[in-house]
């Protein structure tokens, strides 16, 4: 494809996703209320004296949990997220903190969580400058917007992520106090603040609390305790058999055990204590809160991780991969280990499914320069600085977000919908120029012309950035323990890992440049390349089915059906933009027209989550479970062995082997014969539970398949993963 072509390609991509609804930053269909199959959350406001400076303002975010579902306090406990709250807000307001009320604690099996189940409102303050300008007054009203972005992890047995965009106009003038009883309830909620700062001293494994000036109708009652700094203290100790507590008149004392994998030593402590719920009385505080400052020495750290212990004792052993853990530098020959398996990942990424796609366009592009060795070698270095540099870019932007706080992993872009939809489109354009639907310099100006021109390796370089874009779903063999060994180093380092795969990818077409005997072996040009040409747009149709599904897997039926409709669309646009005269201006528009209206009347149907798939856990019997920590813990507990497979839709490697290897009878028969538990861990769309997990693995990417039994060392299995290596692996259980 010319470099018009692909310029003219990405225009369109563009224009297209600008169609998609959710995937601008503040989408127009956003509302006060979401509702999930989990819960309905909403964003109230309580402005009695309506926006003004001094008066008081209240917004907060209302979640009805269905029955037995959950959300998370500030500290979730030995599992979960709390909520998040992003707010958008007019110049001259500015927000507070969550408000967090007292959460109850909440048992799994032998672990325990703090969070809100039933209905909870998350109040937040807003505070309005004194020199706040309203907005205009519009027909004699005049409103403030508030809009929010919240995201949340509501739980059962299974844990679900979930988002929302929110939007409150507020009056500047005049009441809102509609959820006034609400807010009133939620701020009862909150505990108060205690007047000496109570003290935690450090007694080997346990902590001595001492808290002092409790009211009157605290003492001598039974009080439930809830620390704010989460993994310091052992959530699902048992008061009376765990964890003791006592009053000496108004100072209450309690011996705390420590988490047994600690991974905070704070020299403050804040506590919040509160009576049980058959203890409150109403227009009553419930709970007190005191910042204690510690004393004494904190054992040693234990090793962080919100995962199984079948994970981390993955960590602890050796692993399929020749790689050592993560450490903090260079030195040794680990490093250079990672080197290696970085390049013969990259270069064993070529046979991967992901590539073929742009195998086909590179193929079609030497053929053209079959008899000029000059551009060959021209198109391979421009290839190749496509590859590495995109290599660059995306790794180091994971490398940015993760170190931001963000849960993320190889392949992550793959996990939004809106961009597996907006490559759909750019597959679909790139196909229907192959197959001689339309020629882009029809569509282009003739002043992209003289680009095409002067600069011929564009196209070249955009083929690799494009390699990289379809081929990061793939995880090759040697590559995995390279990504993960990645994430430990120092961003140098790390970058120089990335370029070194971005290499071994590029390293066949940098031979077939600069190696006589490997351009040897291509034909010379002819007549038969317009065939080739239109064979070779199948591939691109196949992967536009596969994102289709991809995208199915992620929000539905509705969402992979409103994307076909939206291709077909498209396809239209492009067809009639081929014509001429008056024909292509009345049947451009007359596409255009009905592209924006089935945008329009589909609305986040494209990009939204499937609802119904997400909701739904294995029915009980089904031989694969969906994985989750608590899950894991209660086999690990039980003594059964545990195959676990991380896998996402969007990963071609996971299809093939799900459809193999784990497929196989003789697999499946060795599976039950030695009850195998069997999990599934769907890494479609993004989920930290199931990122912790990977990283403690030493993987940023999938497919990764772990096998633990108890009393053995657990198994991180090759990415390729073959019948007779998992069959041996069952058979030394």
């Amino acid at each position: 494809m010319s470099t018009r072509g692909w310029i003219a390609a990405f225009a369109a991509l563009a224009a297209f996703s600008a169609c998609l609804p959710a995937a601008a930053q503040l989408p127009s269909r956003a509302s006060p209320v979401v509702t999930t199959p989990h819960v309905r959350a909403e964003l109230v406001a309580h402005a009695p004296d309506g926006v003004t400076p001094g008066a008081p303002l209240w917004v907060g975010l209302q979640i009805a949990h269905q029955p037995e579902w959950h959300t998370y306090w500030k500290n979730a406990g030995d599992s979960g997220l709390p909520t998040e709250l992003a707010w958008t807000l007019p110049a001259g307001i500015s927000s507070g903190d969550i408000a967090w009320p007292v959460p109850k604690k909440i048992p799994i099996g032998n672990l325990a969580n703090y969070g809100y189940e039933n209905t909870v409102l998350l109040p937040v303050p807003l505070t309005v400058a004194p020199d706040f300008k309203p907005p205009l007054a519009l027909a004699g009203a005049s409103e403030v917007e508030v809009r929010l972005r919240a995201s949340w992890l509501v739980c059962r047995k299974e844990c679900i992520p979930e988002d929302g965009e929110f939007l409150l106009k507020l009056p500047v003038q005049g009441s809102t106090a509609l959820h006034k009883a609400d807010f009133d309830a939620a701020l009862a909620a909150q505990p108060v603040a205690l007047a000496r700062p109570g003290q935690v001293t450090i007694d080997g494994d346990k902590l001595q609390v001492r808290l002092e000036g409790l009211p009157a109708e605290a003492r001598g009652k039974t009080l439930e305790f809830f620390p704010e700094t989460p993994e310091v203290v052992h959530t699902a100790a048992v008061q009376g058999k765990d964890w003791t507590q006592a009053w000496q008149g108004d100072v209450w004392t309690a011996t705390v055990p420590l988490a047994a994998q600690r991974s905070a030593s704070p020299e403050t402590m804040p506590i919040v204590v509160a009576l049980a719920e058959s203890d409150r009385q109403p227009g009553q505080p419930i709970a007190w809160r005191a910042e204690a400052p510690v004393t004494g020495t904190w054992p040693a750290v234990a090793p962080p991780a919100q995962v199984s212990p079948a994970l981390q004792a993955a960590l602890e052993s050796n692993r399929s991969a020749p790689l050592p853990q993560q450490t903090q530098s260079a030195g040794g020959g680990g490093f250079i280990v990672a080197l290696l398996g970085a390049l013969l990942g990259g270069l064993l990424l070529n046979l991967m499914p992901c590539v073929f796609p742009v195998l086909a366009i590179k193929v079609l592009g030497f053929t053209r320069h079959a008899d000029d060795r000059r551009a060959h070698r021209v198109a391979a270095l421009a290839y190749s600085a496509g590859v590495i540099l995109s290599f660059l870019a995306l790794g180091g932007a994971m490398l940015a977000l993760r170190a931001a706080g963000a849960q993320l992993g190889w392949g992550f872009q793959l996990q939004s919908p809106a961009v597996v939809a907006a490559l759909a489109a750019l597959f679909t354009l790139i196909g229907l120029n192959l197959a001689g639907v339309f020629e882009f310099g029809r569509m282009a100006p003739a002043s992209l012309g003289a680009v095409q021109a002067r600069h011929p390796v564009v196209n070249d370089f955009l083929s690799g950035v494009l390699a990289v874009v379809v081929a990061s779903p793939c995880t090759a063999p040697f590559m995995g323990a390279s990504l993960g060994f990645a994430i430990g180093l120092p961003a140098a380092q790390a970058l120089l890992l990335f370029a070194v795969l971005g290499f071994g990818l590029a390293l066949p077409y940098l031979a077939a440049g600069f190696v006589p005997a490997v351009a040897r072996l291509l034909p010379r040009p002819g007549a038969w390349m317009e065939t080739l040409r239109r064979l070779l747009a199948f591939p691109m149709f196949a992967t536009v089915a596969w994102l289709v599904w991809v995208l199915g897997q992620q929000s539905g039926i509705d969402g992979a059906g409103a994307l076909l409709g939206l291709l077909v669309c498209l396809a239209a646009i492009a067809w009639a933009l081929t014509l001429r005269g008056r024909t292509r201006l009345a049947l451009t528009g007359i596409a255009v027209a009905l592209t924006a209206l089935l945008a329009s009347a589909i609305g986040g149907h494209v990009v939204r989550p499937a609802e119904a798939e997400v909701a739904a856990a294995a029915p009980a019997g089904q031989r694969w479970q969906p994985w989750s920590v608590e899950r894991a813990n209660q086999l690990a507990a039980e003594g059964r062995p545990v195959f676990v497979d991380f896998t996402a839709a969007w990963c071609v490697t996971c299809q093939y082997n799900k459809r193999s290897t784990l497929s196989d009878a003789e697999v499946l028969a060795d599976f039950d014969a030695r009850k195998v538990a069997l999990l599934r861990a769907d890494w479609t769309r993004r989920d930290p539970a199931i990122t912790a997990a990977l990283t403690a693995l030493g993987r940023s990417g999938v497919p990764v398949y772990l096998l633990q039994a108890p009393g053995k060392p657990p198994v991180v299995l090759t990415e390729i993963l073959g019948k007779d290596e998992l069959r041996a692996a069952l058979a030394a259980l």
